[in-house]
């Protein structure tokens, strides 16, 4: 079985002496539960696996018993220590307290208890370690796959990672586009949104937030401003609950809307967004056609190109700690992507063919002076190179 680079990370801090909570996260479906079985099947400690997905959110006393039963087991079978494991913990409303409790307790009476925190809600995961687990774990944080994590663990070619993205469950579908596009709606649309979203925020239009999902991704890759948005949709909304969506859909890994890049922040915060997914497969289920399809139509295809590259920089933006933009300075100047990172720039081009020509690289070099400013596709990087790095590694 195919093993990420994260593997050897996680297997050499759980055969460490206790010292911090390890928790993994990630978007659903980009491989955190087989990610922890490789490590827990690769080492001779006993482990003990619980989830969180059909608890309710107020039961406090599940993470106490999930705890005390591996205390048990510790006692009762002798054993020098073993792992917990605990999977989509951040549902449970107050988690990080009693997570807190149960760790000092055993630090304290010297309970050899290593302990391993799943979560696909960033945001929900973020809050509670800040609140009450400052010094207490180390994050391990899971990207969507990159084209040489799917060539190599799928045979994917670079065409099937552009139109079917890279999500590694469903990478054994696709010559089956009925259960391909299930998959994606129901375990990645629909799972995010009914169980990461409506469980942890408060949404007074569901059916809203579903259509932001829809439109935003049939736009991956666009500019689209959020009143025409709302004259697309059949719910009444307005723009200030269609970008509070967005966040949130940001924060789950499905889309994001960027702002323009500027020098000051009142005009990238009014910016009209370009839309972007974080993994294509949600812009192909949206596009209404075949792979075959899709190939033999140039400007579908250029916006498929397109969008899979914002793609892959958007999936590390997290991990990496770059903010992403884009940038526009009237017809035919732009830039598709904007990187910072720490005062740095980083200027990214998309040509997915040979007749593009577009002067705002220039410009914006002239402008702003990025640390880097770089072409992928015709004339530049290709496209399967930059869909195989790191991103942040351009500010190296």
């Amino acid at each position: 079985m195919y093993k990420r680079v994260q593997y050897s990370t996680l297997a050499k801090r759980v055969a460490e002496k206790r010292r911090f909570i390890q928790v993994i996260m990630g978007p659903r479906q980009v491989g955190k539960s087989t990610l922890m079985k490789q490590v827990v099947q690769s080492q001779d400690i006993p482990y003990m696996f619980y989830t969180a997905d059909a608890v309710p959110v107020t039961n406090l006393s599940w993470i106490s018993d999930c705890w005390n039963a591996a205390r048990a087991k510790m006692k009762v079978e002798h054993l020098p220590e073993l792992i917990l494991i605990i999977d989509e913990i951040q549902k449970i409303i107050g988690w990080s307290e009693i997570v807190k409790k149960e760790w000092d307790s055993d630090t304290f009476n010297d309970v050899p208890l290593k302990v391993v925190l799943l979560g696909s809600s960033r945001v929900m995961l973020d809050k509670g370690l800040a609140d009450s687990l400052e010094g207490r774990f180390e994050r391990i944080i899971l990207s969507h796959w990159s084209y040489a994590e799917m060539k190599e663990a799928f045979g994917f070619t670079i065409e099937q990672f552009i139109y079917y993205g890279a999500y590694p469950g469903a990478a054994e579908l696709i010559d089956d586009p009925e259960r391909w596009m299930d998959y994606i709606s129901g375990a990645i649309v629909d799972a995010t949104i009914n169980k990461d979203i409506l469980v942890n925020e408060k949404i007074t239009k569901p059916a809203l937030l579903r259509q932001t999902v829809e439109l935003s991704s049939a736009y991956s890759g666009q500019e689209l401003s959020l009143t025409k948005m709302i004259g697309q949709m059949n719910d009444a909304g307005n723009t200030t609950t269609i970008t509070g969506y967005l966040n949130l859909l940001s924060q789950a890994g499905l889309v994001a809307g960027l702002n323009k890049y500027a020098n000051d922040l009142a005009r990238k915060k009014n910016s009209v967004p370009k839309h972007q997914v974080y993994n294509n497969a949600l812009k192909t289920l949206y596009c209404g056609k075949t792979l075959e399809e899709a190939i033999l139509d140039r400007t579908l295809w250029g916006r498929l190109y397109e969008s899979a590259i914002g793609a892959h920089i958007m999936s590390y933006a997290y991990a990496g700690k770059y903010k992403v933009y884009y940038w526009r300075n009237g017809e035919g100047c732009e830039v598709d992507y904007v990187l910072e990172k720490n005062g740095k720039l980083i200027a990214i081009e998309v040509k997915s063919n040979s007749d593009q020509w577009n002067r705002g690289l220039s410009e914006f070099n002239g402008m702003f002076k990025p640390y880097l400013s770089l072409v992928v596709g015709e004339g530049g990087m290709k496209a399967e190179d930059f869909l195989s790095i790191n991103p942040v590694d351009l500010f190296k």
